[in-house]
């Protein structure tokens, strides 16, 4: 219970899936979890079961769309006045949306805004709280759905040519990007005490991509019965956010706790500071520049 007292770790999308089962698991290994969800009722039913389950009482929720980015900087801005230091970052909350393109509130592809734009900016407004910590980290949950992927950054908005799969596509391979980006950054500004990971889950038999709709839903549910369950799916999650020797490495990738290449012709150091510098931008930020 007790091998991670005193470590405070923030999960995104924390209320189902993988980041329920992530965030329990770090509860009862003593951990102060905090919760990002965008329901405030689930949020808090799930603290409180989290609760009744670890007996451990220090479980707290903050609430925000990552959709939208005012609600990203509100929810940093507390999250910076309430903690004194933040040990780990999951960016777990990823979706897929439907056949029809869709824009967040501030007007950007709503699976680039979710998946890839707020947690960048989530990231940059916690980092100051990151560099608090002896030893952060901060561990982005990306998928093997980068190979199915048409990324550009001359439409990245997805205004010319939008699909649910290769949009979903596309922003997993931006999570990864933005985790190779930010480790060498932060090796260039000679930052030794924080490092970023990037991860596949597995396919997870979750409710990832029913809100997709048509034939792709339809498939995602005849596949469901050979997913991996959620707590499976949490192991590489739980793993880069805890184990002492993952620690010690930044800007990888992995998969059932393994380190993998990425294998992507797009995911070049060029396209990935391009595609930091639109992302700051996009998002109004500036970070490790």
């Amino acid at each position: 219970m007790s091998d991670l007292q005193d470590k405070i770790i923030l999960i995104t999308g924390a209320t189902s899936g993988i980041g329920k089962v992530t965030a329990h698991e770090l509860a009862r290994r003593g951990a102060h979890v905090v919760l990002l969800a965008r329901n405030r009722a689930k949020a808090a039913s799930t603290r409180q079961e989290i609760i009744d389950a670890t007996g451990n009482p220090h479980v707290d929720t903050a609430l925000a769309d990552l959709s939208v980015l005012q609600q990203v900087r509100d929810v940093a801005a507390e999250i910076n006045a309430q903690y004194p230091r933040l040990d780990v970052l999951i960016n777990n909350a990823g979706l897929m949306f439907g056949a029809q393109r869709e824009v967040s509130a501030d007007g950007y592809e709503m699976t680039l805004a979710t998946n890839h734009l707020g947690p960048f900016l989530l990231t940059s407004l916690l980092f100051d709280l990151l560099r608090k910590s002896p030893a952060a980290r901060v561990v982005n949950v990306a998928s093997m759905a980068y190979r199915f992927s048409k990324p550009t950054l001359d439409d990245f908005q997805s205004e010319r040519s939008y699909s649910p799969i290769w949009e979903y596509g596309n922003t997993k391979l931006f999570n990864i990007m933005f985790t190779q980006e930010l480790a060498r950054r932060l090796r260039g500004h000679g930052i030794a005490n924080v490092t970023t990971n990037a991860l596949h889950p597995g396919a997870v038999a979750t409710n990832y991509g029913k809100q997709s709709g048509g034939w792709l839903s339809a498939v995602l549910e005849l596949g469901r019965p050979f997913m991996i369950s959620p707590a499976k799916g949490a192991e590489t999650s739980i793993f880069l956010a805890t184990d002492a020797q993952a620690g010690t490495v930044s800007g990888g990738y992995f998969s059932k706790k393994k380190a993998e290449p990425v294998k992507s012709s797009f995911n070049t150091p060029a396209n990935a500071q391009r595609l930091w510098a639109m992302s700051e931008q996009l998002t109004g930020t500036q970070f490790l520049d």
